[in-house]
């Protein structure tokens, strides 16, 4: 199976989001990156390493846990974060944006805080969304059939996204 993108273009889309998020928070001392477990996690990673390159922002990590089949039923647990998040510019990552079920229920830990600002990133938007979620930041806008599946891999040593 042939992918969709390459590890040279995913580090060019991831990249290209870090400028466009630096672009529009240029006037931000600080930023917290939150990544969903997984795909999301290594996508916040990734775009930390390049805006602590491009800018002199400080840019900190919070991995997000849910279970994303039963998120009722868990607790949402952020890792990393400080203990109070207000009036912090949040920037929530995943890797693909489907329905946007896993990140509306991603929103639920900061809507008791007043934070100063949450964007969203995906490394890939199908948008299929059923919940009124929106990413601000995309890779890759790519339109699938909703019986298709897109697989992100962002381990260093083999990097793609496929779609099947």
């Amino acid at each position: 199976m042939a992918p969709i993108l390459t590890q040279d273009q995913i580090r060019q889309k991831v990249r290209r989001i870090a400028f466009e998020i630096y672009e529009n928070n240029f006037d931000e001392q600080e930023l917290w990156l939150v990544g969903i477990q997984g795909q999301g996690w290594r996508l916040a990673q990734m775009l930390q390493e390049v805006l602590q390159e491009i800018s002199p922002l400080k840019v900190s990590l919070i991995r997000l846990e849910l279970n994303k089949q039963a998120p009722l039923q868990t607790d949402i647990v952020l890792h990393g974060a400080p203990d109070s998040l207000q009036d912090k510019t949040i920037i929530l990552t995943d890797d693909v944006l489907n329905t946007g079920r896993t990140l509306a229920y991603s929103l639920k830990p900061f809507l008791h805080q007043r934070i100063r600002r949450l964007e969203i990133a995906v490394l890939v938007n199908r948008s299929h969304t059923t919940f009124p979620v929106q990413a601000k930041y995309t890779g890759y806008q790519l339109a699938t059939t909703l019986s298709e599946h897109i697989d992100v891999q962002l381990e260093t040593s083999q990097m793609a996204v496929f779609l099947r």
